[in-house]
């Protein structure tokens, strides 16, 4: 080649090189999304993660992907999914709302960031090293919420001072919060003075075998464990306990709206912070970095109709501490 062609080249190809290494860090990030559930039964949270999203900048369809993975509700098949989103490359996995999405997660890669919003402690889970230097992959928030099981017996107990009988329902296919939801539900009944009954449920059939047996356990208070697989639900849960004439108590305020007695719990907000988690992230935080968020703020929500309509007074006490009455 002779020297000027030579220098021609040489120019043509140097001035490539910025437009393909704007290329490479233009490119589209992906996010893998893994839940428990299906997308309809998941949109108005899955609704909150986008919004803490798009606080960080980026928008689906626009500037980022999101790869969905949904386990319609059979929690088993969570490792496979979660294997597909590693072979898929994406830059990091949001599983928000679901401990057995989180788990299945973690366990399918060490190297992928991992944005998880539980109710369980994730320490105990062997998620994370600490809530303030959560090390490794993995971090996000927690609400606690399978630790307010034990408050919300109380104020069943609050709602109806004379029964004796209650009973708790959790998820068999989540057993690292269901076992220490029914460990501390039975020791805080024991407290009390009451007889609980732990009921189990993780499809749609056990469901209705769960509240068909209320009436023979004679149980007048049904406290539902929080679980991906009943958050789905609520609706149908509230509805199924007026069907039964149990008072119910759950952890969102759409549970009392649609029926159920009382929610005693925490707000949205662990969805969104998974958002602007995994927004940062994308940015370029580590997520051994990130420190866990503990969702704090709770609300108790009355449903002074559905009371009503099963025959019970609400304590004007309990009434006065209450953040919502729907009359």
């Amino acid at each position: 080649m002779r020297r000027r062609d030579f220098a021609i080249a040489l120019a043509a190809a140097a001035a490539g090189w910025p437009s393909v290494a704007r290329a490479q860090s233009t490119a589209t990030p992906k996010i893998g999304f893994l839940n428990s559930e299906s997308r309809a039964r998941f949109s108005a949270f899955l609704n909150v993660f986008l919004e803490g999203l798009n606080e960080t900048g980026f928008a689906e369809g626009k500037n980022v992907a999101i790869d969905y993975r949904w386990a319609e509700g059979e929690n088993a098949r969570l490792p496979a999914l979660a294997a597909e989103l590693v072979n898929e490359h994406v830059d990091v996995i949001a599983a928000p709302g679901s401990t057995p999405a989180a788990l299945a997660a973690k366990r399918a890669t060490a190297t992928i960031p991992v944005v998880i919003f539980t109710a369980g402690d994730p320490v105990e889970l062997g998620l994370v090293a600490s809530l303030s230097r959560p090390g490794g992959n993995v971090t996000g928030s927690t609400s606690l919420g399978g630790d307010l099981a034990p408050k919300r017996i109380e104020l069943m107990h609050e709602l109806m001072p004379d029964a004796t009988v209650m009973a708790l329902l959790v998820n068999p296919t989540n057993p690292a919060l269901a076992g220490a939801t029914a460990k501390a539900g039975q020791d805080a009944a024991r407290t009390l003075g009451l007889q609980l009954h732990i009921l189990r449920a993780g499809t749609e059939g056990e469901l209705d075998t769960a509240f068909a047996v209320l009436a023979p356990l004679r149980a007048r208070g049904l406290v539902i464990a929080v679980d991906s697989f009943f958050t789905a639900r609520r609706e149908q849960l509230a509805a199924l306990a007026l069907r039964h004439n149990v008072a119910a108590i759950y952890q969102y305020r759409d549970f009392a709206a649609a029926g159920g007695v009382m929610s005693y719990g925490g707000t949205l907000d662990g969805y969104r912070m998974a958002g602007i988690y995994t927004g940062r992230i994308l940015k370029g935080a580590k997520p051994g970095d990130l420190p866990m968020q503990e969702i704090t703020k709770t609300e108790l929500v009355i449903n002074l109709k559905a009371a009503r309509q099963l025959g019970i007074e609400v304590p004007n006490l309990l009434l006065a501490r209450a953040d919502k009455v729907i009359e």
